[in-house]
């Protein structure tokens, strides 16, 4: 089966292309500019990846965060990465999401990734 990944990289749309990763456009982004970092090895669990990938990773997220911090103006920002299905992982290429937050955009974001369980979030409320 194809990878959307894979073909979105064969066919050049990358944001900032570090060699052995590379940033591109989310296809459903969460906030404008939502981009991922994808390595170009095929590697579906992003915790197999070699340290040498996970460097270049590091390298080439900076340089977007930079380029996006300049073009879109973000307030700050949520990293992510989903492991495996039960983690909510939807395409078997893995890849770290860079997501731009903007105050209002959301009415409360205290918490941030913790509302992946929503019932545990709110852990200030006392609950």
């Amino acid at each position: 089966m194809a990878c959307p990944f894979c073909d979105l990289i064969a066919s050049g749309h990358v944001l900032v292309d570090g060699g052995a990763a590379v940033a591109i456009a989310d296809a459903f982004p969460l906030n404008p500019g939502h981009t991922l970092v994808v390595p170009r090895r095929h590697e579906p669990n992003f915790l197999a990846l070699r340290p040498d990938e996970l460097e270049v990773i590091a390298r080439v997220a900076r340089g977007a965060v930079e380029e996006l911090t300049r073009g879109h103006h973000p307030d700050g920002w949520n990293l992510g990465v989903n492991v495996g299905d039960a983690a909510g992982q939807t395409i078997d290429h893995a890849h770290l999401h860079l997501v731009p937050r903007y105050r209002g955009d959301v009415d409360d974001p205290r918490g941030g990734v913790r509302w992946l369980i929503p019932a545990r979030a709110p852990y200030w409320r006392g609950e």
